[in-house]
């Protein structure tokens, strides 16, 4: 199997170097973004997901601690929301980590023509925080609506309205990162928003 993905790495850097030589932007963009994606999936997730779990588990019940509304037992990635005389558990797991939305932001933006690699670097030190701390107010916002409203609220909480914050500040995060800077950068004959904006 391992024989297998090495063959299909040197495939990859293959076809984006063809790419690149071929000036294929879109095309280069597109396979270099998707192989790099699967390729963290196979080759880095398996050794970031439980320190990630664990991560997300101690910050959110830090916070929780702080305002009393909840315990953590980060060890078992658990927190412990109290509801009268009993607790209601909440498993922070493979999909609250962050990982999957970690490894897509960095598969899209090293690919990101516009950013220099000291830029990458930075951007990509700050996207990973940037997704942590939204994991964070995302089990926090889900453990106060179940701290308030008890276990009938879970499935909203988790499900619904959770997934809302948490991807309403991806899209924050894209929009900053991949969409706004293209705007500002891109250049049509002799108008640049960037150059603009510096001559003001």
């Amino acid at each position: 199997m391992l024989l297998l993905e090495i063959l299909g790495f040197v495939i990859w850097l293959y076809i984006v170097w063809t790419l690149k030589r071929a000036n294929l932007k879109f095309f280069r963009y597109l396979i270099g973004s998707v192989g790099v994606f699967i390729f963290m999936l196979l080759w880095v997730e398996q050794f970031i997901v439980v320190p990630m779990m664990r991560g997300v588990a101690f910050v959110s019940g830090a916070v929780g601690e702080v305002t009393g509304m909840y315990d953590s037992y980060y060890q078992y990635c658990m927190l412990f929301i109290p509801k009268n005389t009993a607790s209601i558990s909440l498993y922070v797991d493979f999909e609250c980590s962050g990982v999957i939305e970690i490894m897509a932001f960095l598969a899209l933006l090293w690919f990101f023509e516009i950013y220099t690699t000291k830029e990458k670097i930075k951007i990509s030190i700050l996207g990973i925080l940037f997704v942590f701390a939204a994991n964070v107010i995302r089990i926090f916002t889900i453990c106060t609506i179940i701290y308030f409203g008890g276990n009938d609220w879970f499935y909203f909480a988790h499900s619904i309205f959770g997934r809302i914050v948490f991807y309403a500040l991806t899209i924050y995060l894209y929009f900053s990162v991949f969409t706004k800077p293209h705007i500002k950068r891109q250049k049509v004959g002799q108008f640049s928003y960037e150059k603009e904006e510096e001559d003001e």
